[in-house]
């Protein structure tokens, strides 16, 4: 029979007195919890270990004694520890050694029972309690008490540390009857500034609290009529079960709908809103998982808001914003001056290509149309500039998110007669193609059958063929000179649809990468460890053997 016994690195320096843990009888393993130091009386500790078990629901017990030889000078106390066995009736009662500074220690079992003398091979594996402790390398907090059929999982192990948290709450400077040594017995580890932001949370998660309940209920003001009333109360569990925002039903209306749609900066906002309530939620998280999720997004705004703070800070030092006024101005300008350039270019012959001239010039003076009215709309709003722009940089305080969001609306506002563009090229080029499509079919005697979604042998007559060549052929011949504004104003709108593509991949990376876990990755890496491993440490004959439990990244 093989006897594993989990002793904390933190105890090997311990004085002497008797080992308190959880006994395993399925793994035949034994978990040392805590070493409780003499002077003690045993009704007390038996007491103590009672108010441990209610609260933590772990079958804590004495499980043996521990001699620290170096701390020591009496003979008999060895002859004394084994005699404790008899106070507190434990099966097997594990005694352990340590003579002076010697890394070998012996390890022992004594049998109460007379039938139940037989040599056990004890294995004597070391932890780090306090990495046990906080590597949640354990079951839900609701499942402590494990039964027959997880007792074979070294998750017990794990959830033994974890759960018996009050126990580590005792340590040396406490004026209890009882001194124990564990991994917070020089004092318990805590930070001054953790606890007042823990105390200051409180207040501030009732004031984030009411001021999103305030956001929530303007939202929902209840200026609808009473069919639209109705209509919504049914909607509502509709959108609760989709994760919807509360004030999401006054934003179906339009123009709402269509700016929330459309602007990227409204689609920011309110994921920072539902990222809020999920901070300032007063329910605790239920596992793991939830906790880490809640602490991302939380080191994420509040990172988020530094840069945007930062990034204000700059705007307004030594009148940048003024020069970003007065630059803008003259890059719309150069823009537009670029853009007439190629449709000048376009209405010439363009890399040697023959067009054809009279839809050329068409298409061409029809552009130049739109980018003198889309100059004169930049002139005519360049008083107001500086002044839009000293407002946009104050939302740079929501966060760094926020103003790039606005900066690629800018962008697509500035950009607009490009798209305007590209919608009128795409168009008309589609509308050539579905002709030539159509036409295609007459001259093989097919036709769309509308109703069936298939195409359907048909019979056409002779000014039918005669129409449709000469219509073919004309949309065959202006084919070219339609795809090559079609393409060219494709490339220019790709051009700004990447350079937004760039400004939302950094704004989706602020607010989905886990900087809470790639921290904790760096500075404590055992809180996100996947597992452990043991090493064999250096072994002697006669004495049991040493194993060293780590984690795993």
């Amino acid at each position: 029979m093989v006897l594993k016994v989990f002793f904390p690195s933190c105890c090997s320096s311990a004085e002497s007195g008797i080992l308190i843990g959880r006994w395993i009888p399925e793994q035949s393993s034994a978990v040392i919890l805590a070493v409780v130091h003499f002077p003690f009386i045993p009704v007390q500790v038996k007491q103590y270990l009672r108010e441990v078990q209610q609260v933590t629901k772990v079958s804590v017990s004495v499980l043996g004694s521990w001699n620290n030889s170096k701390q020591e000078k009496e003979e008999s106390l060895s002859e004394f520890l084994e005699d404790l066995g008899t106070i507190f009736s434990h099966e097997p009662w594990i005694q352990i050694s340590k003579e002076g500074d010697s890394k070998f220690w012996n390890c022992s079992t004594l049998q109460k029972q007379p039938d139940n003398h037989r040599e056990e091979e004890i294995i004597l594996v070391y932890y780090d309690q306090r990495k046990v402790m906080l590597s949640h390398l354990h079951p839900p907090s609701d499942t402590a008490d494990l039964g027959a059929e997880d007792a074979s999982k070294l998750s017990a192990i794990f959830n033994t540390v974890a759960s018996s948290k009050v126990l580590f709450m005792t340590d040396r400077y406490d004026d209890g009857p009882i001194k124990m040594t564990h991994w917070q017995s020089d004092g318990i580890e805590a930070s001054i500034i953790v606890e007042l932001m823990k105390q200051a949370s409180v207040p501030a998660c009732m004031l984030l609290t009411f001021l999103l309940s305030l956001v929530s209920g303007v939202c929902n003001s209840r200026y609808l009529g009473d069919s639209q009333e109705a209509y919504f109360s049914d909607l509502s569990d509709h959108q609760s079960a989709k994760g919807w925002a509360p004030g999401d039903r006054v934003l179906k209306f339009w123009p709402l709908s269509f700016l929330w749609s459309k602007l990227s900066t409204c689609e920011q906002l309110g994921h920072r809103l539902q990222h809020l309530q999920v901070i300032s939620s007063s329910k605790k998280a239920q596992n793991q998982t939830q906790l880490m999720r809640k602490a991302n997004i939380f080191v994420s705004l509040l990172i988020d808001v530094a840069l945007g703070i930062l990034l204000m800070s700059w705007l307004y030092r030594k009148n940048q914003i003024g020069h970003l006024a007065d630059t803008l101005i003259p890059v719309a300008d150069h823009v537009a001056e670029e853009l007439q350039d190629l449709l000048q270019w376009l209405m010439g012959a363009p890399a040697g290509l023959k067009m054809n001239r009279a839809l050329d010039q068409v298409l061409g003076r029809f552009f130049l149309y739109h980018i003198h009215l889309w100059i004169s709309y930049i002139h005519l709003m360049s008083p107001f500039i500086e002044m839009i722009l000293w407002y946009v940089g104050l939302s740079a305080c929501l966060g760094l998110t926020v103003a790039l969001c606005i900066l690629s609306d800018i962008i697509a506002l500035l950009t607009f007669h490009i798209y305007c563009f590209y919608v009128y090229g795409a168009r008309l080029y589609c509308l050539k193609i579905y002709g030539l499509s159509s036409l295609w079919r007459l001259f093989r005697g097919k036709k769309w059958n509308v109703l069936r979604q298939r195409v359907d042998s048909c019979s056409y007559d002779l000014d039918q063929l005669f129409i449709g060549t000469l219509l073919f052929t004309i949309l065959l011949f202006l084919l070219p000179t339609t795809a090559l504004y079609y393409l060219v104003f494709t490339l220019l709108c790709l051009l700004v649809v990447i350079v937004q593509g760039l400004i939302h991949l950094l704004v989706d990376l602020i607010d989905s990468l886990p900087l809470y876990s790639i921290i904790l990755r760096f500075c404590r890496s055992y809180r996100l460890a996947a597992g452990v491993k043991f090493r064999v440490l250096e072994q002697q004959d006669g004495k049991p053997l040493r194993l060293l439990m780590q984690k795993t990244p």
